[in-house]
């Protein structure tokens, strides 16, 4: 049997080892180190073509490794080397090779093995390259940060933002090191508006401010919706004929809705899953007609919900195939690309989305293009997530925005937070900044007061690199809120890591 599938088989039954006798535990994470390097190393070189930054050779290696590891339930050799006082690989992600090599050297010595077939023990300074890596790479996407805080805050700006200048400047002084502007709202000279007072927030404050453009994608919604004569809510059981064109007619028995890419119909197939407007409304497709796309409500609020007017669709049964840039996004693209520093990405799939946003960057910008954040927010996203992280930071700046409402529900809601856990470990193990996204703190934003639940959220959102509040009356507040939450919050936890400041509660 070849060594490395004797190996794996070793890895797969620990029933033949005693993970409590020390040679036992040293013999399998020798080996274990033996696969991550062999099927780390053939993960990177599928990607090499494909890194043309020097300063994410190091990363994408890491990341190689850490995919290969995750390829193996650990969770015996993690119980196992809690009692000889090791690590126990839980905060591996920016650290692989270098956090097994530390394990077994100091096993090694334990069992006094021959130092020969030990690997080196790493220095300090590489053991923590993982960490000196991510703060680059975060600094290159987001610049500098405040002295006291890690974790970056963005805020979605308002339309006021381009006729209110203290408004601005007032969200920089409380805190925002980041602004977004969704490029579905508002024009070029709106966002240009608010861009002016950005920058001269920035010089008025001294405090630094990144500005990132959100393209819009080809987001499917409802652009009109018409009920029949005897209804004016939705309620289960009631249906909806989906079509291409504007309804013109009331029909006596259902719903009429246009979806604003027609496109999107010719893909749908009976039984398919279809949310209306952010998962409120939940429907199915019964029937494919000459007319249009027949969907049967599944889901609705017990009062009926209102006709979904300019509301948005998602089809988590379906994979879409839509170009990720719309003729209005390339069109935002000529401002975009000179204006701004960062190009947030809709509906991002697959590797070669990126690379037409690349290509599409380089021809308007080609000597310093903007940074480029992926918004992950399909399952297809999710699954290519490796390819998109190298086709990107291979060439420049990047990050990831977990876009939670989108991508809740298209995996649905009970697999949120675990995805939203792996996103996050991926990315540490790349050393790819994240953008945690969508409602943190929204009952604070929209009412002034913030629900139990949202601040857990806010706090847990430390583990990301920036964490972003969307607009509403009370965003000053919520800017404040959080700056205090976030650095309260790095005292106590870093990443995965809990830090052990002492407690002054008792």
């Amino acid at each position: 049997m070849h060594k490395l599938d004797r190996n794996r088989e070793i890895l797969c039954n620990y029933s033949g080892l005693n993970l409590s006798n020390a040679q036992d535990l040293l013999k399998t994470l020798q080996q274990l180190r033996q696969l991550v390097i062999e099927e780390g190393d053939k993960i990177f070189s599928e990607w090499r073509s494909h890194i043309e930054r020097e300063t994410f050779l190091s990363s994408s290696r890491n990341f190689a490794y850490y995919l290969a590891l995750r390829r193996h339930d650990l969770r015996q050799v993690q119980a196992a080397l809690i009692p000889w006082g090791l690590s126990s690989l839980g905060r591996i992600e920016g650290r692989v090779l270098a956090n097994l090599d530390a394990a077994i050297a100091t096993l090694g010595a334990i069992c006094q093995a021959d130092p020969n077939t030990l690997p080196t023990r790493p220095s300090l300074e590489a053991f923590f390259e993982g960490d000196r890596l991510l703060q680059q790479h975060t600094e290159e996407l987001f610049g500098n940060t405040r002295d006291r805080r890690r974790v970056r805050i963005m805020v979605t700006l308002p339309t006021q933002a381009a006729n209110n200048y203290e408004f601005v400047r007032d969200l920089i002084q409380r805190g925002c090191d980041c602004v977004r502007i969704n490029c579905a709202h508002d024009t070029a000279v709106q966002w240009s508006a608010m861009i002016t007072n950005v920058r001269l927030a920035i010089r008025e404050t001294g405090f630094p401010c990144k500005i990132l453009m959100d393209l819009a994608g080809p987001k499917p919604r409802i652009s009109m919706a018409i009920a029949p004569k005897a209804s004016t809510r939705l309620y289960r059981g009631d249906c909806i004929l989906l079509t291409g064109n504007l309804p013109t007619t009331i029909c006596s028995d259902c719903f009429q809705a246009n979806c604003s890419i027609p496109e999107v119909l010719n893909q749908l197939k009976v039984g398919a899953t279809v949310w209306i407007d952010d998962g409120s409304i939940g429907a199915q497709v019964e029937s494919l007609t000459p007319d249009g796309v027949l969907l049967r409500i599944t889901h609705a609020n017990l009062k009926g919900n209102k006709i979904p007017h300019e509301k948005g669709l998602n089809f988590p049964d379906t994979d879409l195939n839509l170009s990720p840039l719309t003729d209005k996004d390339l069109q935002d693209l000529d401002f975009v690309a000179i204006h701004a520093d960062m190009v947030g990405y809709s509906f991002v799939q697959q590797p070669a989305d990126i690379e037409l946003l690349q290509w599409e960057l380089e021809r308007r910008h080609p000597i310093n293009p903007p940074a480029i954040v992926a918004k992950i927010e399909t399952p297809q996203a999710v699954r290519n997530l490796p390819e998109l992280i190298v086709q990107a930071a291979g060439k420049q700046p990047f990050g990831i925005m977990i876009a939670r409402g989108d991508l809740a529900i298209e995996i649905g809601y009970q697999r949120l937070a675990e995805i939203q856990e792996e996103i996050l470990w991926l990315c540490e193990a790349a050393h790819v900044p994240v953008i945690w996204a969508t409602q943190v703190l929204e009952n604070l934003v929209k009412k002034g007061i913030p629900s139990r639940a949202e601040i857990t959220d806010a706090a847990m959102a430390e583990r990301a690199e920036c964490v972003m509040l969307n607009k509403g009356p009370f965003i000053a507040d919520a800017v404040t809120i959080l700056d205090d939450v976030l650095t309260r919050m790095q005292a106590h936890q870093q990443k995965k890591t809990p830090q052990l400041r002492s407690l002054n509660s008792w």
